[in-house]
């Protein structure tokens, strides 16, 4: 490597791992060496659509743009408000979150498996009454399916809309397929498998949705009073307004954010978030495993 060179890579290196450890949280490292060197089947293969979507730096607009969307259903919300919030431990939801994902996705399948166990054992635990009386049960199969649709098509929408070469059509209903293997195996039913059926879903869950004070608090808690220094703050508000922008209007006038200027500025905003994050971490899927995943499908 040319010398010139090797402040910039120094830089890059010092802020990938910044970023790393704030996701990944104290034992990052430890869970990425498990995830990514233990032997043994996967739940998914290289390549496959669900490797290349939650490996890419979207799914940071996307998860962002997830946490909004879930806060809609007033029995998601309760569940959060009353159990884990993101105001006492934000950082420590993300890192349960992302390494989760990180499991399901790329680990082996035993792995995988033993967190679909852990979570579900705590979903057995999660459950009350929302301020309204309602009663709510994070294991049940119906919030269950909120969840699991939100994420899907936040992390579907970001990754068509940020990554470097957009999942076709057909790559899109496999996306929506294999993520719903992992809803299923934690209790979700009538999942959906193609990109219409998810549409489907969302929409006839919007009867159930509403933007209760909790929920308003959580969009104005993410937005407006993320937990960062301020030398962070101006890069996080180019991803908010990027999975603010990507929200359907429905979704932005129920929980007043948005309008006509994120609207239109907001893509570029999350388009050179993603390529902040790329530059920083790279992307978990390896692009010389998508380039030949790529070439043997095409040969088939």
């Amino acid at each position: 490597m040319s010398p010139q060179f090797r402040p910039v890579q120094r830089v890059r290196a010092r802020a990938g791992a910044t970023l790393f450890a704030r996701i990944a949280g104290p034992g990052g490292l430890e869970a990425r060496r498990r995830i990514h060197q233990s032997p043994g089947p996967r739940w998914f293969a290289p390549g496959a659509p669900v490797r290349r979507v939650h490996g890419d730096a979207s799914t940071f607009v996307g998860g962002l743009r997830a946490l909004l969307l879930q806060s809609l259903h007033p029995l998601a919300m309760a569940g959060v408000a009353g159990h884990s919030g993101y105001r006492g431990d934000p950082w420590g939801r993300l890192a349960r979150t992302s390494t989760f994902l990180a499991y399901t996705t790329f680990g082996t399948a035993d792995h995988a498996q033993e967190m679909v166990d852990m979570v579900r054992a705590v979903h057995e635990r999660v459950r009350g009454k929302t301020p309204d009386g309602r009663p709510y049960r994070a294991s049940d199969p119906h919030l269950l399916l909120w969840v699991h649709v939100a994420e899907a098509d936040s992390f579907l929408a970001a990754y068509q809309r940020y990554a470097r070469v957009p999942l076709t059509p057909a790559e899109a209903d496999e996306y929506v397929a294999q993520s719903g293997t992992v809803a299923v195996a934690l209790g979700a039913t009538n999942v959906p498998q193609t990109v219409a059926e998810l549409a489907q879903c969302i929409e006839s869950f919007r009867p159930e949705l509403e933007a209760s004070p909790a929920a308003i608090d959580t969009a104005h808690f993410l937005l407006k009073e993320p937990p960062l220094p301020l030398v962070a703050r101006l890069p996080y508000r180019l991803l908010a307004a990027g999975s603010v922008a990507l929200l359907p209007r429905w979704a932005q006038d129920q929980l007043g954010v948005g309008g006509a200027l994120t609207r239109s500025v907001g893509p570029l905003g999350g388009a050179i978030a993603t390529r902040g994050v790329r530059w920083g971490l790279g992307d978990a899927e390896p692009a010389e495993r998508l380039r030949v995943a790529g070439s043997a499908q095409g040969a088939g």
